[in-house]
């Protein structure tokens, strides 16, 4: 299935009209998609998750997955650790099976990864609920330094560190997507757990910067629970 130009047109200018003014930006939306390059489904996905990436206030990340990797083709970027995290979130919504391509949208919603509008309007719904904590990473010395301040939210929660490339282009040889050249978005190379948190006092963490040219820091209620919140590393 494809994303016509109507449905990218419709996608766009919903994104433009939704998307938080730049210099008010302090609420963030994660989306994390479930790829793979062995899936002939995901290009139209991959493709919106680059249309995601253009809006200030949404932190897109492309995890891919290792499932596909017996048809034929495998995924240069698959790492089982995304696996687990996807089967992480089923088990946390009750679902009996994983697929491709899926996007995860604050940790708690699930929604199929071409379907543009209904991704948008998931988006605008988590926009609307605000951060459970404060939240700010920045960058000395190849070490990142995250700081976090106690918010709405109490209650066990994990702090992850990853790692991500903004552009990286494939051509795949075999499998379903044999002869195409595609160019994925914000493509995770490294998660780290940086450890617990209760959100009832300041904490700093330090960690090395992870692999990738950038990074993120999320926040997120234990179990794979929704995303409290979630700040790029400046």
């Amino acid at each position: 299935m494809r994303i016509t130009s109507t449905l990218f047109a419709l996608w766009t200018a919903f994104a433009v009209t939704t998307a938080a003014p730049a210099v008010a930006a302090e609420k963030t939306v994660v989306v994390e998609l479930f790829t793979s390059q062995g899936c002939s489904s995901c290009p139209p996905a991959d493709a919106l998750l680059a249309k995601l990436d253009e809006n200030a206030d949404v932190i897109a990340l492309a995890l891919h997955v290792d499932y596909w990797d017996y048809i034929g083709w495998k995924d240069i970027f698959a790492d089982p650790a995304y696996t687990a995290r996807q089967k992480g979130y089923a088990r946390a919504a009750g679902a009996r099976s994983i697929y491709t391509p899926q996007m995860v949208i604050g940790g708690l919603d699930h929604v199929v990864g071409f379907k543009p509008m209904d991704v948008a309007n998931t988006v605008q719904k988590h926009r609307d609920v605000p951060d459970g904590a404060e939240i700010a990473a920045r960058l000395a010395n190849n070490t990142v330094v995250v700081t976090l301040e106690p918010g709405r939210k109490r209650g066990q929660m994990t702090v992850s560190l990853i790692g991500y490339e903004p552009k990286e282009t494939v051509k795949i040889k075999r499998g379903e997507n044999a002869g195409r050249t595609i160019t994925y978005t914000n493509t995770v190379r490294e998660m780290v757990n940086l450890g617990k948190w209760d959100g009832r006092s300041k904490k700093t963490f330090r960690h090395p910067k992870p692999e990738g040219g950038l990074a993120v820091v999320i926040v997120q209620e234990d179990k794979h629970g929704p995303m409290v919140a979630a700040a790029r590393v400046r």
